[in-house]
């Protein structure tokens, strides 16, 4: 795929990866459609970013934790830009809940954001490419691979990505390829202390954590490669 003069949704792209994805997608002369809940500041950066790359960019707020929210985000983006032939589900949350002490609530709102969200935009934008063609990649986690005992809904939820990425790959082929990239430690969440992420950059044979822009580039040759 030509990346030029395409239009690319990124969801969660006011912020770390996922603005590293979508201003990855500008400079490759995309239209790309800046998705953000609460993230305005950023997602206005992020924007600002793409078009000093000459690429351009229209914002869209939406909170995809509402069920309907991800399929009317795809449609709003379609019907505004005048197509859609690209999909980064980037959005999602990443809490730290110890076993004992999950709840219902955290529970149902990791699922929400990190699995339902991207299944129903998937399934929203094959509608708008299925006729000409087109490309979804999906953000999941070395955690849906590895057990992580402080985030054991956030590991389960990236694993219904995986297998999600498995299953639209077939159900939506050959008019619409669907991907994922499973970042290790990227960047290291909120909160998080600096001597963790040195621990963990010892225990990486490259001896060095990964940035946002190895993703991106990840993302990229996805997309390109046919």
């Amino acid at each position: 795929m030509d990346l030029a003069n395409r239009i690319g949704l990124v969801t969660g792209a006011g912020r770390r990866v996922g603005r590293a994805i979508a201003t990855t997608l500008g400079a490759r002369g995309m239209h790309v459609a800046v998705h953000y809940n609460g993230s305005a500041e950023g997602a206005r950066e992020t924007a600002d970013e793409i078009q000093r790359l000459g690429g351009k960019a229209t914002l869209f707020q939406s909170d995809l934790s509402e069920p309907s929210a991800p399929g009317a985000l795809v449609d709003e983006v379609a019907r505004t830009l005048g197509g859609l032939d690209v999909l980064v589900n980037s959005a999602a949350i990443m809490q730290r809940t110890p076993i004992e002490s999950v709840t219902p609530a955290e529970w149902d709102a990791t699922f929400a954001i990190n699995s339902r969200a991207p299944f129903f935009a998937a399934i929203a934008a094959h509608r708008h490419m299925a006729s000409k063609g087109g490309a979804i990649v999906n953000i999941a986690d070395l955690a849906a691979l590895e057990t992580w005992p402080a985030y054991i809904p956030h590991g389960l939820s990236k694993t219904v990505v995986v297998q999600m990425t498995r299953a639209l790959a077939k159900t939506l082929a050959p008019a619409v390829r669907v991907n994922a990239v499973a970042p290790g430690v990227i960047m290291l969440p909120e909160g998080w202390q600096q001597d963790v992420g040195e621990r963990l950059r010892k225990t990486t044979p490259l001896k060095r954590l990964g940035s946002a822009n190895d993703v991106a580039g990840a993302v990229i040759y996805l997309l390109e490669a046919d």
